[in-house]
């Protein structure tokens, strides 16, 4: 487990080859589509260097154009588009072979203080009371691909009871920390949390129409992610995803999620459309 966090560590790691160029080392993973967690969080790292360390990322809006090649590195190109005294705000562009795979806009502001609200978690049973993931995916029948479970090593995951309200609303529960302590600072506490908030999100939108996500014909892939930071989020503590899906339609589904610390408090709110369809197999 040690292990598995430092290598997620190196891999979030992004390495300045020229000014405003960065070079995201490629995945541990088998050939196949770069997980787009990963994409996002490089990304956000490229775009917090340069930012004063007054400033952590309060934000970041991304949209997935091509899939990634695990087997290669990813260029993130920067534009500083503002520094004020307040707030930075940076472009990134992801790029493999000349062409974009992610656009991600991240913006930055220094502490303040100011009134303040939040939602208060929902009633969940705590991560000692849910299953750890491989055990809720044996209940379910589930075959889980190695190459997931693979990017899922860094992380222990206790699955809450998925539920669909009277609305038809359908809402899945997921507690996670990292394995092992990473001792990240703040902008890394929000890179790792980047990176984990792609883990089941648009699946959500799936619940009520296909026996799991794994059901054959079945296309899903994430258009859009955005990512609100309320507050540092404290990554090797237990950390609960509420996702919840208010739409689907025209082969694209809509899920929200928010991250709620084990005290209670909300540290981060979460949004992603995503691809949704079945292929039908050519005859």
């Amino acid at each position: 487990m040690t292990e598995a966090v430092a290598e997620l560590r190196t891999l979030l790691e992004v390495d300045e080859i020229d000014t405003d160029l960065f070079r995201g080392a490629a995945s541990a993973e088998g050939p196949g589509r770069v997980f787009g967690g990963q994409v996002v969080a490089q990304a956000l790292a490229a775009a917090a260097r340069g930012v004063a360390e007054t400033q952590q990322a309060h934000s970041l809006h991304a949209y997935f154009l091509r899939a990634g090649d695990t087997t290669r590195p990813i260029i993130y190109r920067t534009l500083r588009d503002f520094d004020g005294g307040s707030f930075a705000n940076r472009r990134v562009v992801a790029m493999q072979g000349g062409k974009p795979i992610l656009n991600l806009a991240a913006s930055f502001h220094r502490r303040e203080e100011g009134f303040a609200h939040a939602a208060a978690m929902p009633p969940v049973p705590g991560p000692e009371q849910c299953p750890d993931f491989t055990s809720a995916l044996a209940a379910a029948g589930q075959k889980f691909p190695q190459a997931m479970l693979d990017r899922l090593a860094a992380f222990e995951i206790r699955p809450g009871p998925p539920a669909v309200e009277n609305s038809g609303t359908p809402r899945q529960f997921l507690w996670f920390r990292l394995a092992a302590p990473m001792e990240a600072d703040d902008a890394l506490n929000r890179i790792v949390l980047a990176y984990a908030s792609d883990f089941a999100l648009v699946g959500t939108a799936v619940l009520p129409h296909a026996p799991n996500f794994f059901t054959p014909g079945l296309q899903v892939a994430s258009l859009d992610h955005a990512v609100w930071f309320h507050s540092t989020p404290q990554v090797d503590d237990w950390l609960l995803y509420a996702m919840d899906s208010p739409w689907a339609g025209h082969a694209r589904g809509f899920a929200r999620g928010s991250i709620y610390d084990r005290a209670g408090k909300l540290v981060a709110s979460v949004a992603q459309e995503g691809l949704c369809r079945v292929v039908q197999k050519k005859p």
